[in-house]
């Protein structure tokens, strides 16, 4: 971080205000040097505690800052690993809650734009966006507002958005725990003046789970993904038995080698299996019968989702 930075940062921090000259000084330090690091990510969550009323242009420089330096402040870039989690959670908790109008919107952003996140934050950004829903109040960044109430338009929004991110538990699918999330936050609101939306995310919501296809390995983990880096870099490992190893690992990527140089796939395995997800399986089957069944009734929105379900199935 260099010394004109911290100072800015001291003085941002020591009035509580920072105008739109001040974000441009530390956008401007910030990438003077084409990436922004953690003493300096830090310095600026430092200020974003200190802010009583943060500007549109102060969310938007501290998500972009804040998001770069965990996204890609690592080789590989756009995978957020185990420790860079960690460090971004502890961040976040430093006041025990999320700030409304820019740590929340940072959260939903990393998942969003990230090709895959740590586990750890994959269950955090779930837990932290459902307290927000339940019992946040206040602005978003993107329009509308928090409610304690009931579920809001900004909230459906904001549930949208990470359930169906790239890095979260099923990229640009919804997951069995997305689908558990979706089903507590009706309980908690049943009855009360919710969005319009929020039936239609509910019910799109559970059906994609039940319904969906996502391919095992449509995310690779920080781990692999440093791995298939450096056997890039490396020229003296051998490439016929690499693309062994991938085939033996991803038969549809067996597949799609066989068509690149002239076999003919042995079977549409990748096209059965997409195929094999619009299917409810006895095991979703008896895990929708046990979320229904908790309360002893069938309520408006599972009727919804179950005349959903049958409609797909005719």
């Amino acid at each position: 971080m260099s010394v004109h930075f911290g100072e800015l940062a001291d003085k941002v921090a020591a009035d509580g205000h920072v105008s739109a000259e001040e974000i441009l000084a530390l956008r401007q330090q910030g990438w003077g040097d084409g990436k922004i690091y953690q003493d300096e990510a830090e310095a600026i969550f430092a200020i974003n505690h200190q802010i009583k009323d943060p500007s549109i242009e102060w969310v938007d420089f501290f998500v972009e800052a804040i998001s770069d330096m965990v996204r890609n402040g690592t080789e590989p870039r756009g995978y957020v690993s185990e420790d860079e989690a960690a460090w971004l959670i502890a961040a976040l908790d430093q006041d025990g809650k999320l700030e409304t109008m820019a740590e929340l919107e940072l959260l939903t952003h990393v998942l969003e734009r990230a090709q895959n996140v740590a586990e750890t934050l994959k269950h955090y950004a779930l837990k932290q966006v459902e307290a927000a829903v339940l019992t946040g109040t206040g602005p978003t960044r993107c329009g509308g507002t928090l409610s304690d109430t009931h579920i809001s338009s900004a909230e459906c929004n904001l549930v949208r958005r990470i359930i169906f991110s790239s890095g979260g538990h099923g990229p640009a699918a919804v997951s069995r725990f997305d689908a558990e999330m979706l089903f507590r936050l009706k309980d908690a609101t049943l009855g009360h003046d919710n969005a319009p939306e929020w039936q239609n995310l509910f019910v799109d919501g559970v059906a994609n789970y039940l319904r969906g296809f996502t391919a095992a390995n449509a995310q690779l983990d920080h781990a692999r993904m440093k791995e298939l880096e450096t056997f890039v870099a490396d020229s003296s490992v051998n490439v016929g038995r690499f693309f062994g190893r991938m085939a033996k690992a991803a038969p549809e990527v067996h597949n799609h080698f066989g068509k690149a140089f002239g076999r003919k796939p042995a079977n549409s395995g990748f096209v059965a299996r997409e195929a094999a997800g619009q299917i409810v399986t006895e095991n979703e089957k008896n895990w929708l019968d046990g979320m229904v069944e908790a309360d002893g009734e069938v309520d408006v929105l599972e009727r919804a989702l179950l005349d959903r379900l049958a409609e797909d199935a005719a």
